[in-house]
């Protein structure tokens, strides 16, 4: 079974980071062969609409616009698994997650049917961070952020949703403008939750990288 993790956050060692590592561990923890990718230590764009991989002349389930990315949708749609973390900015996953969602998608969707081109079976697990609370994203986030949940699964697996809570944007606030915050409420909600957040994000790594016998 081959995994691909992706850390689509700016940020290597904090909430999502952290999150997308755990999944590492528990792809690697079922003998997955596994691979980790910093979405933003590569040059890419999104879409550019060059509508190649919709011509009638060339081979279908192929994004054929040439830049780092290219390679890496390439290694994803050969592999079982896809896990990739996202933190939220005002509402929605970073521009490089969507980059990432419009290149891989868009080269499988069918434009006769709506359909998908892929014909394997790629599971995803999809970890968003935000520092809004949980009451937040059930009203104002969650529905917004099932629309990428029905974009994977023309990927014709399970796809899992993992949202984390009330993350840590800092370590220490009182070097920073954001007395909106209450750090010692966040810091004490982290300790008690964020461990059980590491501790899923390992379960669905390993569920959805185990091998089905």
């Amino acid at each position: 079974m081959k995994t691909i993790v992706i850390n689509a956050s700016p940020r290597k060692r904090w909430n999502t980071a952290q999150i997308v590592k755990s999944a590492y561990e528990g792809a690697k923890s079922v003998g997955a062969d596994v691979e980790y990718i910093d979405l933003y230590d590569i040059d890419l764009k999104g879409c550019m609409s060059c509508l190649v991989c919709k011509s009638k002349k060339t081979e279908k389930v192929k994004c054929y616009w040439r830049d780092d990315l290219s390679p890496i949708i390439e290694r994803i749609l050969e592999a079982d698994t896809l896990l990739v973390g996202s933190p939220i900015y005002f509402g929605k996953p970073t521009s490089h997650f969507r980059a990432l969602m419009e290149r891989l998608i868009f080269c499988i969707l069918s434009y006769d049917d709506y359909g998908s081109y892929y014909k394997g079976k790629l599971n995803v697990g999809l970890f968003y961070t935000m520092n809004a609370p949980e009451d937040v994203y059930n009203e104002v986030y969650e529905e917004d952020l099932k629309e990428n949940e029905n974009l994977f699964n023309l990927l014709n697996a399970n796809v899992i949703t993992y949202p984390v809570f009330n993350t840590l944007q800092v370590k220490d606030y009182s070097k920073y403008h954001m007395s909106a915050f209450n750090e010692e409420d966040k810091k004490e909600f982290n300790k008690n939750q964020f461990p059980k957040d590491l501790e899923e994000a390992f379960r669905i790594g390993a569920k959805l990288s185990k091998k089905i016998k």
